[in-house]
């Protein structure tokens, strides 16, 4: 059995801290914008803050890249959590931001299949991480059985289990995920983890950016109109 690295498991932490935090926010934001005064539509309020976010993340991301300076104060602090294609390239928080904007944007009448899609993606996918890297053995390209089962196994956590607790996040099905639902969504964030969506020979769509959004035009194709 691999020994997992701290640095890894703070990723990790990170992650589920975001998969927590911004999953609600897009769902639960749309109902205190008029009582903070928000005077635009209230759906606007949640990819306005990720908007911004978004550009932080850009722009911190530009300078890390092309300053020699910024780039080795960024290595010495934080480069034992990155992964080795992130040295040179965006990092998976920044992809994971865009995929939230995307999300609120796309599902803005349907917040909670954001919600869903955006949280099972996030923490499957830290889960499948942390079961490969630890007792992976079964190789699926760059990733493992194991891991995709993890990742399977906590969507499905969090369909049957966590979501229905919830306040009003499961509200068209009358509080309780459908069986049926769960499954097709928690099948949807493993299989489309597994395969890179490739657009020509040099050109691969991060997953962390087209996971999401797949999953929850399929799983729109489910939910009560």
């Amino acid at each position: 059995m691999a020994k997992l690295r701290k640095e890894e498991i703070q990723r990790k932490i990170l992650h589920f801290i975001f998969g927590t935090i911004m999953p609600l926010g897009i769902f639960y934001l749309p109902q205190f914008a008029v009582p903070v005064g928000w005077k635009y539509a209230p759906w606007t309020l949640a990819p306005v803050i990720l908007a911004a976010f978004l550009l932080g993340f850009i722009l911190t991301e530009t300078i890390r890249l092309q300053v020699q300076v910024a780039h080795k104060l960024f290595s010495r602090y934080f480069g034992s959590m990155l992964r080795v294609e992130e040295s040179n390239t965006a990092t998976g928080a920044t992809y994971i931001n865009a995929a939230g904007l995307i999300c609120s944007i796309v599902f803005k009448n349907q917040p909670a299949v954001a919600c869903m899609v955006l949280s099972t993606f996030i923490w499957g996918d830290a889960v499948a991480a942390l079961v490969g890297q630890s007792i992976g053995r079964i190789k699926i390209g760059k990733k493992s059985l194991e891991g995709s089962l993890g990742c399977f196994a906590m969507s499905m956590v969090l369909y049957m289990v966590v979501f229905p607790f919830v306040p009003d996040l499961l509200d068209a099905f009358g509080g309780k995920t459908p069986l049926l639902f769960a499954i097709v969504g928690s099948m949807c964030v493993t299989v489309f983890e597994l395969i890179p969506l490739r657009i020509t020979p040099h050109l691969v769509i991060n997953d962390n950016l087209f996971v999401p959004v797949i999953t929850g035009l399929l799983l729109l194709l489910m939910y009560p109109t």
